[in-house]
């Protein structure tokens, strides 16, 4: 009867605790499944089937280095500035930087810019190297 009202009232602070880390979790899983992009398989059939545009976000001399074939540089930096994007905010979008990490936040802000259809490659260019997929230097 007692023991287990005292109980919680007692422990509030663990329960709260309990709540709260599960409550992280959670979220962190939610946001990981959410940002973690398309393959570079997707990508080439976003590409081929639905005429997705690719869109680097490394620096010029990155890209020059190697890029997706096909693939048009817009610096991260640049993004707000919209030069090299197409007009068509309906056209699909597929954000590759070197790594991932770079085209999440370029993913975000094309959002903002109110492109419809944008999406990070899993993995970045490395993953698409190592799905054996075509790079070009500049």
């Amino acid at each position: 009867m007692s023991t287990s009202s005292s109980f919680l009232a007692d422990n509030w602070y663990w329960i709260v605790a309990a709540v709260g880390s599960g409550g992280v979790l959670l979220w962190q899983q939610i946001q990981g499944a959410a940002s973690s992009g398309v393959t570079p398989a997707a990508a080439v059939q976003l590409v081929n089937k639905e005429k997705a545009q690719l869109i680097d976000v490394c620096e010029p001399a990155e890209f020059a280095a190697g890029h997706a074939v096909g693939a048009k540089n817009v610096p991260l930096g640049q993004i707000g500035t919209a030069k090299g994007l197409p007009s068509n905010k309906k056209t699909p979008l597929v954000v590759v930087c070197a790594t991932g990490m770079r085209a999440g936040k370029a993913t975000a802000e094309l959002k903002k810019l109110g492109y419809e259809n944008v999406q990070p490659l899993a993995g970045g260019l490395k993953a698409w190297r190592e799905a054996n997929l075509p790079v070009e230097k500049a």
